[in-house]
């Protein structure tokens, strides 16, 4: 059961060779026993898991079973979820409990799903490593020193560690896809407005968007098929008629087309990372497809732009958390103004107060036009550069991250060199493009590397038929880290 797809499961759970309480109880002990090693999991709540198993069974007994009927989820807890702890990896929010359902998690339960727990993140999703957390860092299961990338470094962990079969997690400039790739496993980030962001508690606003993290690109498929759809209550949710996504998986990719960016194989990225995707590449050929060169040449603006765009967003979407409504409220105070300081000065970490304060600047009068409304202008520039790639070509490729996971600690004290990692993902979000990140091979220490996947927009469907057929080629999405135990 520990290499199991969701596939798998979901088919011995429909012929009941095995029941939902059985497959529950294995992954949360192995949550039990392993979570805290990686440090995954903020919430774990055996009761609720194992209540919701028992209703899968029954469900399954009467025929009624979903697409996910009975298998146990992580969810990133920065979705909310009605009677569980939703904390965005903050102390700010440590003890908000959610009064109602996030718009994926309501999905999740129509498939039957089961909830594992929530899992360990960057604070408010700012970071790409998973130290910024309230809640200690991450650890990645393949090298306990090192990161498993960020945000949502938990989810990724979690699968990685074979702890839940799948994981959600949200991305806004790289968030599935860097954590993805450092961690050896599956994720994907779709076209914006693809998932809901009802309930998802908002980081920047215009490139936040939920995605699935899993072992393979059809798990991928599976999954998205459940998370996708129209939400009239979020103003950015598409309206759209639903699509099977697995549909193309087995479709050949004979003649594909793939766009290899010249600024993607640049000096930034390391050789052993340059190697791994390489060799992916030479595979693809071997597979029927072309390569074409293609340019996107404002795509090094693209780490400026967002360290404009994303502050900006966030300085105002977090003046909520203000101590009075809801979560962390300062002890002491003089007067109103005194615990609005004290509970903001006291709830956030140093890296959400430094891009608090980042976006405030750019948006102030004087500043606006100067940087946020030059931003803008850029981040079109760079939609554009993609819409000029795409004649040419039907999917681009790349490496995910420049490097492979690094240790703990090791850029924490750089935020420059910490926002570089997310140096070839940030464009994908800044045109609203659907990306994903699949294992490649291994570089230095035996870390993961992990190969980007940019379609067109709403071109999920190509993607992760494309991914799939190297999977059927390759092996490298069913490695696992030595560290797990495999057997109990």
């Amino acid at each position: 059961m520990l290499n199991f797809t969701l596939k798998q499961l979901a088919a011995d759970l429909t012929a009941r060779r095995v029941s939902s309480i059985e497959v529950t109880q294995y992954f949360l002990k192995r949550i039990n026993a392993l979570g805290k090693t990686y440090n995954a999991f903020i919430s774990v709540d055996e009761g609720q898991s194992l209540a919701a198993a028992r209703a899968a069974d029954q469900l399954i007994a009467a025929g009624k079973a979903g697409p996910l009927t009975g298998i146990p989820l992580a969810h990133k807890d920065i979705f909310c979820t009605k009677g569980w702890l939703t904390t965005c990896g903050s102390k700010i929010l440590s003890n908000f409990v959610a009064p109602y359902d996030a718009h994926v998690i309501e999905r999740c339960h129509q498939a039957g799903a089961v909830i594992a727990g929530k899992t360990n993140m960057d604070e408010f999703a700012m970071g790409s490593s998973s130290e910024t957390s309230f809640y200690g860092p991450v650890r990645n299961p393949w090298d306990t020193a090192a990161v498993p990338g960020g945000s949502s470094g938990g989810s990724a962990a979690a699968v990685a560690a074979r702890l839940v079969p799948a994981a959600t997690g949200t991305d806004t400039g790289g968030s599935i896809r860097q954590p993805a790739a450092l961690s050896g496993i599956c994720g994907l980030k779709p076209t914006y407005g693809v998932v809901s962001r009802y309930g998802m508690i908002a980081f920047a606003s215009s490139l936040d968007q939920g995605g699935p993290f899993a072992k393979t690109a059809e798990d991928l498929a599976l999954m998205l098929n459940v998370m996708a759809g129209f939400d009239a209550r979020d103003s950015t949710s598409l309206e759209r008629e639903p699509e099977d996504y697995a549909r193309n998986l087995a479709k050949s990719v004979t003649g594909l087309r793939i766009g290899l960016p010249s600024e993607f194989f640049a000096d930034g990225v390391a050789p052993d990372v340059a190697k791994a995707v390489d060799g992916a590449i030479a595979e693809f050929k071997q597979l029927g497809c072309e390569t074409v060169e293609v340019r996107l040449p404002n795509m090094r603006l693209s780490v400026p732009v967002y360290y404009v765009l994303a502050p900006a967003e966030a300085s105002s979407n977090l003046s909520r958390f203000d101590g009075v409504r809801y979560g962390y409220r300062a002890p002491q105070y003089s007067d109103l103004l005194d615990m609005y300081c004290k509970t903001r000065a006291q709830g956030f970490g140093a890296e959400v107060k430094r891009r608090i304060l980042i976006g405030t600047y750019v948006l102030s009068h004087g500043y606006y036009d100067a940087y946020y409304i030059k931003a803008q202008k850029l981040r079109r520039l760079i939609a554009q550069d993609f819409v000029a790639a795409f004649r040419k070509c039907d999917v681009i490729m790349g490496p995910t991250s420049p490097t492979t996971a690094f240790n703990i600690g090791e850029k924490a004290g750089d935020p420059v060199q910490m926002y570089l990692s997310d140096i070839y993902t940030i464009a994908v979000n800044l045109a609203g493009l659907p990306g994903m990140s699949i294992p490649c091979g291994f570089g230095n220490k035996n870390h993961p590397v992990g190969l980007q996947l940019i379609g067109n927009y709403f071109g999920e469907a190509k993607m992760l038929n494309v991914a799939h057929q190297y999977q059927q080629a390759t092996d490298w999405h069913m490695r696992m880290p030595e560290g797990i135990r495999t057997e109990w």
